[in-house]
């Protein structure tokens, strides 16, 4: 028994709605965090301002939507498809959240000078690539005169549909969207503490 996949195409305009997406999510992120920054006083040492960025964990800065044909099919060597074969077409409409983890940081990555302040961030990273069952469905379901539905196929379709998506959203560039958004992000969350410079690489 032989195993094989296919799938097509990609819709732009459901990445473009996941980068909108993403930035309204920065915007918002940074509109909170320059607003409770700014009620208080707050120690703008070294080791405060790790703590303070560790805090906010896996920053989620893009989110990248795409639909896509995935199929999958079971064929039988010694048997024609007509007679033994199970094919299973899904569309399937999937999203990958990106961003960097804060939890990272370390204080050798963090460089402050009065109110001038310079950070590393960590690498940006995927967090998740999944499959919206809601909104994937069957789209056709072909099997042979003497062959029975395999329960596995459609768990091993949506599997390798995942990382189809995954894949798509790094080759879409979905690292370098989610880095430079974490970037305006925590420009805005250090000006919010106080740092009249804040330079994050």
């Amino acid at each position: 028994m032989r195993d094989w996949w296919s799938a097509r195409g990609s819709s732009p305009v459901s990445f473009l709605l996941g980068l909108v997406v993403g930035a309204l999510v920065v915007a918002g992120i940074g509109w909170v965090l320059r607003n409770s920054g700014s009620r208080a006083r707050i120690d703008t040492s070294r080791p405060t301002v790790v703590e303070r960025i560790q805090g906010l964990q896996r920053l989620e800065t893009v989110v990248f939507a795409m639909d896509k044909i995935v199929s999958g099919e079971r064929e039988n060597r010694f048997l024609p498809k007509f007679l033994a074969g199970d094919r299973l077409l899904l569309i399937v409409f999937g999203e990958v959240t990106a961003g960097v983890d804060g939890g990272r940081l370390t204080e050798a990555d963090v460089t402050v000078s009065g109110r001038s302040v310079r950070i590393k961030l960590p690498e940006a990273e995927v967090f998740s690539a999944r499959i919206d069952s809601e909104r994937t469905r069957v789209y056709s379901r072909e099997t042979g005169l003497f062959s029975r539905f395999d329960p596995d196929l459609e768990t091993e379709i949506r599997r390798e549909a995942e990382r189809q998506v995954r894949q798509a959203a790094l080759d879409h560039g979905i690292l370098a969207v989610a880095a430079g958004n974490a970037r305006k992000t925590l420009t805005s969350f250090l000006s919010g503490l106080g740092f009249e410079q804040v330079e994050v690489p």
